[in-house]
């Protein structure tokens, strides 16, 4: 193994003179041999092949937890393999510091929030050295630095400038305690996702971006996506943006413009007894009779309750107000009422539905409620609908359909039907989109101003770049109180200012943005992160980008994930960067938990990461977490022994201290047996990793420990060159997941450091070639005996030699046998 280029005498660190493992003074021992190296440092410049590495930036609200410890340790598997075999890798990190909760804490404690989050930022980045991370700290930031949001606030007026950017005003989520409007990404089973209290509705004028702009683009980017994302991931974005073809239909309304409705069934058409418009629509209130005003207003209070995801619920309970106006069916000429109820979404389609109950369940609730008429188009064979109550939604014959009657083809059926919507000028075939454009604005302080002035004469007018940063005005404490409205409208002085096209009075935006504005294109500035003359250097996001590997959890599967999607394909609009996708490939961890549960002091089953890393030290932390499980799946701690991570890395670096070999020892002189295993071990780990079985890895690395041991034990001595050679090998492994350990052995083994920097190995393929491979015979389920056969055995050999074999005899015991299933050379399993 070759070792880092850069590393010379000056750098090796103090021989260890106690031949103890004691992991607290490793650790104190190794960071500052770290941080002299600067082993992790991205160069630019670098010939070598780019690896960019990537996890999802922490949010500084206290020290870090289980959670951090997990991800973090996953991510740096693959991160420290990329550098072993060769890769210049970007491994960047630093903070999502604005957001609520710092200035909750400042109204709480009477000071800026700054004062919270820079000093858990510096408690945040202690813990991440000690964890023993492989990042490039020369990189950090943070996303409240105003040399950072000066740039996320000149892409806010990139976009704006291209019409990706807009204000409107429109019925919003409101999150009664956060007294701020939240996107619809934020609202989980109709609650706040941040602090869990209800939503309401409320009318207010608000910034977007215009996701829907590229709704298609998402949607096909999946395929590309699917084979190195989770399917989970890819399902929910799929479901989110949630497209489906269709029609526009209109149907005539006496004294109003035609109403424009979206349906994935025109087929259907001649089933439309009703029409249904979203209540807090204004199609609702311009559509409304004089004497049923007071009722939709009434009702309304009721609505604005309620949050999207209960209103779409389908055993939610049925109510609404007939507008007491009809409309005209454009396929039959029938007169059919219209209602206003709050199953139907303002922002969806046209914010109007036509209602075919004896096929859509929600429609034949509502018409069971309201004594409204339910017509049969399409003869499924079933029980009709008419009579039951309940939809029919399959396939079938069309019955009461006009031309269509007879046809038992849905896909033809539509097809007709729009055919005979367009000749005559009553709808269009079209394609619409679950996913609604981002609602970015909010109420509060923390977060970056939105750089629009509004000026009586020129409107809404973008800050130029010479005039940002719009920096924050000094507020803290009570001022900062949330009112209903921002609380930077009370700072006056701040607010008035002058227009930067015809330089008379205007005022600032008082609202700031989203803090996920400032996490969708952070990995933009990683690249470039202390150039004061741009967001980025374009030249070498296209060096670096796409991120090769993206790592963080399933609960930003829609929102994150999305908005940097939206943000890298602006900016490739922009001409900006090259690349359509942020992400090449996104690993999710799943979560810890203890007892079963979430850890929570309120249920006693907390666990402090600190407290973990007194008692066992770092490795053995990290060793545990990247053990326990694959890792999308959750771990429970009360099922996991650090304690005994902690005896194995004992065992591990006393190997280091066996070795009595020099150096550079011709390995090909050692114990042959011995050297297989190694080079077994060393190619399976390098596809393991690469699979992301980082949990198999290391149980193939304490494979070699034990063989090496065993070797030493049975008379092969610290002095076989196939001793070195395999320590050496599970010094290299560990480096990936017990760094401090790992570095120590290698000192041991008497190399400068750092392991974290060696070659990856060679194999030579001979080795893997094998002369004999364990076969598990299985009897019932049970292991009941083990053969030695050839690798190039045949199945029907195989398995004559394992019912042969007197301990699978044995087992049998006369018993009759149903089936052998044989998978050559390595297993069969009896079957009686």
């Amino acid at each position: 193994m070759s070792e880092h280029p850069q590393t010379d005498a000056a750098t090796t660190a103090p021989e260890s003179t106690e031949a103890t493992y004691d992991a607290s003074a490793m650790e104190a021992k190794w960071r500052g041999v770290w941080d002299r190296l600067e082993l992790f440092v991205a160069d630019d410049e670098s010939p070598r092949e780019k690896k960019y590495a990537l996890t999802m930036f922490p949010y500084p609200s206290g020290d870090l937890h289980m959670g951090h410890a997990e991800v973090m340790a996953l991510h740096d598997v693959i991160a420290r393999y990329w550098w072993l075999r060769g890769y210049e890798v970007l491994n960047p990190m630093g903070w999502d510091s604005f957001g609520l909760p710092a200035e909750n804490a400042a109204i709480r404690n009477d000071e800026h929030p700054a004062t919270y989050t820079y000093a858990n930022i510096e408690t945040q980045y202690e813990s991440f050295r000690r964890y023993g991370v492989s990042f490039d700290w020369t990189r950090r930031f943070n996303t409240s630095d105003p040399e950072y949001y000066k740039w996320t606030q000149w892409l806010f007026t990139q976009l704006y400038a291209k019409g990706l950017a807009y204000r409107k005003n429109s019925p919003v989520n409101w999150c009664p305690v956060d007294q701020t409007v939240l996107a619809n990404e934020q609202v989980v089973d109709g609650a706040c996702e941040r602090c869990g209290a209800e939503v309401t509705k409320r009318e207010l004028t608000q910034w977007y971006f215009r996701t829907t702009a590229y709704a298609q683009e998402f949607l096909d980017g999946l395929d590309d996506l699917a084979p190195t994302w989770p399917s989970k991931v890819i399902n929910a974005q799929r479901n989110w943006i949630g497209r489906s073809e269709g029609a526009h239909v209109s149907f005539d309304i006496a004294g109003h413009e035609p109403v424009k409705v979206f349906t994935t069934r025109p087929d259907t058409l001649w089933g439309a007894t009703f029409m249904v418009v979203a209540a807090d629509a204004k199609l609702a209130a311009d559509l409304v009779s004089d004497e049923q005003r007071q009722a939709l207003e009434d009702y309304l209070v009721e609505v604005r309750k309620a949050s999207d995801i209960d209103r779409l619920a389908t055993d939610r309970p049925k109510s609404g107000v007939d507008l007491g106006i009809t409309a005209t069916n454009p396929v039959t000429g029938e007169q059919i009422p219209v209602w206003a109820s709050d199953y139907v979404l303002a922002d969806y389609g046209t914010g109007a539905i036509m209602a075919v109950p004896a096929h859509d369940q929600r429609d034949l609730d509502f018409a069971k409620v309201f004594g409204l008429p339910v017509r049969r188009v399409v003869d499924t064979g079933e029980e009709n609908p008419e009579e039951t109550y309940v939809a029919t939604t399959g396939n079938g014959v069309y019955v009461n359909s006009g031309p269509l009657d007879g046809l038992a083809d849905k896909s033809e059926g539509i097809r007709r039907a729009i055919e005979l919507l367009e000749a005559d000028e009553r709808g269009t075939g079209t394609v619409n989109f679950r996913l609604r454009d981002w609602l970015l604005s909010r109420q509060r302080y923390w977060g970056a101003p939105i750089p629009i002035v509004h000026c009586a004469v020129d409107g809404e007018v973008a800050v130029p770049v010479e005039q940002l940063p719009v920096l924050l005005p000094e507020l803290k404490g009570a001022d900062l109180k949330p009112k209903g409205t921002s609380p930077l409208g009370g700072a006056t002085d701040w607010v008035s200012t002058t227009c930067p096209t015809c330089g008379g009075p205007a005022q600032r935006d008082t609202d700031t943005m989203d803090t996920f504005v400032d996490s969708s294109w952070y990995f933009l500035r990683y690249v470039s992160p202390h150039d004061a003359t741009r967001a980025f250097d374009s030249e070498l996001a296209d060096a670096w980008g796409p991120i090769d590997l993206y790592v963080g959890g399933d609960e930003h599967a829609v929102l994150h994930l999305l908005y940097a999607r939206f943000f890298t394909k602006a900016l490739r609009d922009l001409g900006l960067i090259t690349w359509d996708e942020p992400f090449t490939s996104y690993l999710s961890q799943g979560k810890v938990l203890n007892q079963g549960r979430k850890m929570s002091k309120s249920l006693g089953n907390g666990v402090n990461l600190g407290d973990q890393l007194a008692e066992f030290g770092v490795d053995a932390v990290r060793l545990t977490l990247v053990f326990a499980s694959p890792p999308e799946d959750n771990i429970d701690w009360a099922d996991v022994s650090p304690a005994g991570s902690l005896r194995f890395l004992q065992r591990a670096w006393r190997l280091s201290g066996d070795v009595t070999s020099e150096p550079g020892v011709d390995v090909t002189t050692g114990d042959l047996a011995l050297r297989k295993v190694t080079a077994r071990v060393i190619t399976d780990a390098s596809t393991l990793v690469e699979s992301h079985r980082f949990n198999v890895m290391v149980a193939r690395t304490m494979e070699l420990v034990n063989a090496v041991r065993k070797a030493i034990d049975s008379g092969c001595g610290g002095a076989d060159p196939a001793v070195r050679e395999a320590t050496e090998t599970v010094a290299m492994l560990l480096s990936m997941v017990a760094p401090y350990t790992a570095e120590e052995m290698w000192e041991r083994l008497g190399h400068q450091p750092s392991v974290a920097r060696v070659t990856w190995p060679v194999v030579d393929q001979a080795l893997l070639v094998e002369d004999s491979v364990t076969c598990v015979v299985q009897v019932k389920g049970k292991v009941k005996g083990r053969l030695e056969v050839s690798p190039d055995i045949s199945d029907s050999e195989l398995e004559a030699l394992a019912l042969a074999d007197d301990a699978v005899q044995r087992a049998l015991d006369g018993q009759t046998v149903r089936k052998v299933i044989v998978r050559a050379p390595k297993l069969v399993s009896i079957v009686v």
